[in-house]
């Protein structure tokens, strides 16, 4: 695909900076995706215009893909379109297709070129305003939500995993994990939530019995909640066939996975360190690689006051998807993004606008509610998990930023650093972040 060459000269620029002194390495996410399906420096792209759903083109499925990805393997069937509930799930007004807001709410923010969007309360459940609701979508990495939630109540923490080359060989975005490598479950799911690793995932989804077994996990945790517009097709959110979700089901799923404490406190973790694995003895002089540092990829974490964390995620299909949460005033918001664009402003500052909206409305706001079945509210399991506060008792801040990319360079050294800068440049060829 056109889109792959991208990913080839940006990584190939980005080895040419090793011989500038001054370099730093910010998060992962300061390497944008691509903002065009063409790898084209002459092509020219449209004006931005906010989507129109009104016409509810979504409403079964998801819009034709692009590709061939969806394309189910000899002999595998065509998985049929999810029934589509009625009544709509969470309240009547989210089944309408275009902008949903209470009578008299404030105009929205500019810039939004997210297709679908909610933003709720993340406490009580209240849904405050969205945009084609139950609209259905690719996910993306954002269903890593679901495989997290999954995997944090079912496998030992402790447990050490031998990393494989199946791990290392998957499909787009890859923290590193390597043959022979020992990682504990926590470090997988460290990379999963914070970096978005599809190796991690690979890894996870193998404690849990491959890739079917985990997917069907997942979609069974979809059912349970009532996220009736998910299903899960990959655990790391590649495109794949009947993948889909919706802006109010990813809410749904993302407000589960804040009821357990471990996936609060990593969506909140700026960085950690990973292990490294030994040399590859098919390889002619290879060395062990050494551990390095992983940061988080949620650029809102760095630069919005108030931000608990989120999930980004990109394919060439879903585009840009995000989901996060932040805090205001003793409130507590999420902010969910489906199809999205990097035009005219990136996904995480269309959260933030959408956020800042949120918090400026009437808190008895209300168009509907998340979840709900048979009329009554159905609570999360346990209480809605809060992130450990910051060693300096602070929220990350949009000036922390750049000593937080020195600091990631100081410490990976040269030789790792190119690694990093070349697996950089390759998440723009695919994003399954």
């Amino acid at each position: 695909m056109k889109i792959r060459d991208l990913g080839v000269r940006a990584a190939c620029l980005l080895g040419a900076t090793l011989t500038v002194a001054a370099l730093t390495v910010a998060p992962a996410t300061a390497v944008p995706a691509p903002d065009t399906d063409s790898g084209s420096s002459t092509t020219t792209t449209p004006p931005f215009t906010t989507p129109n759903t009104e016409d509810c083109a979504q409403r079964t499925q998801p819009p034709a893909p692009i590709d061939t990805s969806e394309v189910p393997l000899p002999g595998e069937p065509t998985p049929t379109a999810l029934p589509v509930p009625s009544p709509p799930i969470g309240g009547q007004r989210l089944g309408e297709c275009g902008v949903v807001l209470t009578d008299g709410a404030p105009p929205l923010p500019a810039d939004i070129s997210a297709t679908a969007w909610l933003v709720a309360d993340l406490d009580t459940g209240r849904v405050l305003a969205a945009k084609d609701p139950h609209g259905r979508y690719r996910p993306a990495s954002t269903i890593k939500v679901a495989l997290a939630i999954v995997a944090l109540r079912s496998l030992d923490l402790d447990e050490v995993v031998i990393g494989t080359q199946a791990d290392a060989d998957v499909e787009g975005t890859r923290v590193g994990i390597g043959p022979g490598g020992r990682y504990t479950n926590r470090q997988l799911l460290e990379a999963l939530i914070m970096a978005s690793g599809n190796d991690a995932a690979h890894a996870v989804a193998t404690q849990l019995g491959g890739d079917k077994a985990a997917v069907a996990k997942m979609n069974e945790v979809a059912k349970t909640l009532r996220a009736m517009d998910t299903r899960a097709a990959t655990p790391s959110g590649l495109d794949g066939p009947g993948m889909s979700t919706s802006a109010y089901d990813l809410s749904v799923l993302f407000r589960e996975a804040m009821t357990i404490p471990l996936f609060a406190e990593l969506l909140h973790t700026e960085q950690v360190d990973f292990p490294g694995h030994p040399a590859d003895p098919k390889i002619p002089g290879d060395t062990d690689r050494p551990g390095y540092p992983i940061a988080n990829d949620n650029q809102l974490l760095y630069n919005y006051e108030g931000a608990i964390g989120g999930k980004t995620g990109f394919t060439d299909d879903a585009r840009q998807t995000f989901v996060a949460a932040a805090e205001r005033d003793g409130h507590r918001l999420v902010v969910t993004l489906l199809k999205a664009d990097v035009r005219p402003i990136r996904p995480w500052e269309q959260a933030a606008r959408l956020l800042d909206y949120g918090f400026a409305l009437d808190p008895d706001a209300r168009i509907g509610k998340l979840p709900e079945t048979g009329g009554a509210a159905v609570q999360p399991s346990v209480p809605l998990a809060s992130p450990p506060p910051r060693a300096d008792g602070t929220q990350a801040a949009t000036e922390q930023q750049p000593h937080h990319g020195a600091r990631v360079a100081t410490l990976i050294g040269a030789p790792v650093l190119v690694v990093v800068l070349l697996l950089l440049g390759r998440r723009i060829a695919r994003r399954g972040r």
